[in-house]
This record gives structure tokens, sequence and C-alpha cells, in this order.
């Protein structure tokens, strides 16, 4: 929402910038984010979805989520794939809020890279039962999975300036195929010395065809 009613919200009536900075005039993403963490009581536990803007823009989005780490509710975030949702090709993301985090997940919040896992539609793509049942262990487990899942100490985060973005916390690249250098030069010069072999049969045939 690029139009919103920011005025009313920063009267702050119902208390939903207390301790967090005042959202962009220009954008009602962490408006929407402030508000549903206002309504969460000390147990709640909500789950959010967010275009990945919100996961690494500066100015006050980015104060905002400072403050949000800082106060140690994101439980996990969740990388979606690509058109999932109706009237728009970009991918989201989850944020998990809980405001009781066990002592294991206290200071930490668990990264899940989902974004490659979907059946791919002509015009939506869709999670397959097992595309979920695959994020929702991972989220219950609550430890690392290679390419897929990471639990990241706050710590690291605040040396990231707060970033949320979770490529800089799973690299879920496939590994590039490493090239034997001298395999290729050898391969090279018998190819080499076979093209030699052709030309002179060739030139052998043209020249008896002339003949």
């Amino acid at each position: 929402m690029k139009v919103w009613p920011h005025e009313i919200f920063n009267t702050n009536k119902y208390g939903r910038l207390e301790g967090y900075d005042m959202p962009p005039t220009s954008n009602a993403d962490y408006a929407c984010v402030l508000h549903i963490i206002k309504s969460m009581n000390q147990n709640g536990r909500a789950g959010v979805v967010v275009p990945h803007g919100v996961l690494f823009r500066g100015g006050s989005e980015g104060r905002i989520r400072e403050q949000i780490i800082k106060n140690d509710i994101i439980d996990a975030i969740i990388s979606l794939p690509s058109k999932l949702f109706y009237g728009t090709g970009i991918p989201a993301a989850i944020f998990i809020f809980n405001k009781n985090k066990p002592e294991n997940k206290k200071g930490k919040i668990l990264f899940i890279e989902a974004e490659k896992d979907y059946l791919e539609g002509k015009n939506q793509n869709t999670l397959r039962a097992q595309d979920i049942d695959k994020i929702v262990k991972a989220y219950n487990d609550y430890k690392n999975i290679e390419k897929f899942a990471r639990v990241v100490d706050i710590k690291e985060i605040e040396e990231n300036e707060f970033n949320l973005n979770i490529r800089r916390y799973i690299d879920s690249a496939e590994a590039e195929e490493i090239i034997d250098i001298k395999k290729v030069l050898v391969e090279l010069k018998d190819l080499e010395e076979e093209r030699e072999k052709i030309d002179k049969k060739v030139k052998n045939y043209i020249k008896e065809l002339n003949y």
C-alpha cells in the first residue's frame, strides 16, 4: 500500500508505535506488521506474509526491523517461491512472530529458504503437501539443514546491519562443476590431432578426385 492513513497511525492511539519508529508514509508494509505485533498478547504467535523488501530496505523500515530483532520476537523467516499469490509474481516471505520464545530459541532466528520447492503452474505456482511438510519439519526441528535452513544468532544479524535477506545466511546455489584444466587441455590436443588426420584424408580424397 503506497497510500495509507499514516496520519491516523501516527497518533499512536492504540500504542502500535511504542518502542518503534513510524513507518514511511509511502509504504504501509511495516504499519501492518506493527499492527499485528501490537495485537498479540504476551503468549501470542503470528505468521505474516511480506514482500522481500521488508527484509532489507533501509531508512525508517530498517530502524523498525532492528527494533523488532532486538526485541527478540522473530521465531523464523521463511522464503517462499514466486507466483504463489494472485495478482503478483514476486516471491514473498513469512515472518513467524512469537512473544514467548522458548529458551532454546531466544537470541536466534531460524531462516528457511523454500523458494525452490513447488509445483510450477502456467499462471500460478503451488506449494505441494510435500513442500509444506518439508517447511513445517524444518521449523519444528529448528536446526541447520544444508542449503535449506539455518539457525542464526542475532549477533551475526547485527554484524550484517540487521539485514534479514535470507541469501546472506543461506547459500542455496548449486555447486559449480569443477573443471580439470589439464584434462581439458589433453582432450583439446587429442581433438586437434584427430582433426589433422581428417584434414589429411580429405585432401587425399580431393587429390584423387582431381586426378
